[in-house]
């Protein structure tokens, strides 16, 4: 059985498996529990697909600049380069499956993204809380940077984000910050 990871602050607990279909491309399935007031910040994957398919409750997803509910038995598709979202609004957990193609680093993202969750770096809002948390995300952001583009505060619009997020993410390795390592503390 796949190991499940918890972020306890986008209220979720995640787990991986991958596939290979008959074109022989590769597939990540990420099973995905989202308690209620959970979900993830808006971003864009520039080339990969994301199927969401909802097994159980009702998941609210911004898809471009609209918030649509799905509940089970339903799929939302976000094609590359769309800037989404998904949240649980209701009052039960959601249980859905988010089919990603090509998968790209989107684990490893997603597994730094907890272990940053987990160390106590991120607020309730997802946001960076210290100097050091600040300089994790912004290492993420460059390390993943041809899987996602994070699109919420405090971080700048992309195109400004391309300027200032290399020198500050090899400030972030210097003080020995890496991908694949975030939240862990020396």
């Amino acid at each position: 059985m796949p190991e499940i990871i918890e972020d306890p602050v986008l209220r979720q607990r995640l787990s991986f498996t991958r596939t290979t279909e008959e074109d022989g491309s590769e597939v990540l399935h990420v099973e995905t529990w989202v308690d209620p007031g959970g979900g993830v910040t808006p971003h864009v994957h520039p080339v990969m697909e994301e199927r969401f398919e909802v097994l159980e409750g009702t998941c609210s997803f911004l898809s471009g600049k609209k918030w649509v509910s799905a509940g089970p038995g339903e799929t939302v598709v976000v094609p590359p380069g769309t800037r989404h979202a998904y949240r649980n609004k209701s009052n039960s957990e959601v249980h859905m499956v988010c089919h990603a193609k090509p998968p790209s680093t989107l684990q490893e993202f997603l597994e730094d993204t907890v272990r940053l969750s987990r160390s106590g770096g991120l607020s309730k809002q997802a946001i960076p809380k210290t100097p050091r948390a600040l300089l994790e995300g912004l290492v993420m952001a460059h390390a993943y940077r041809d899987m996602v583009t994070l699109l919420f505060p405090p971080l700048p619009p992309p195109a400004i984000q391309r300027l200032i997020v290399p020198p500050l993410a090899r400030l972030g390795a210097r003080r020995g910050i890496r991908a694949g390592h975030i939240g862990e503390r020396d």
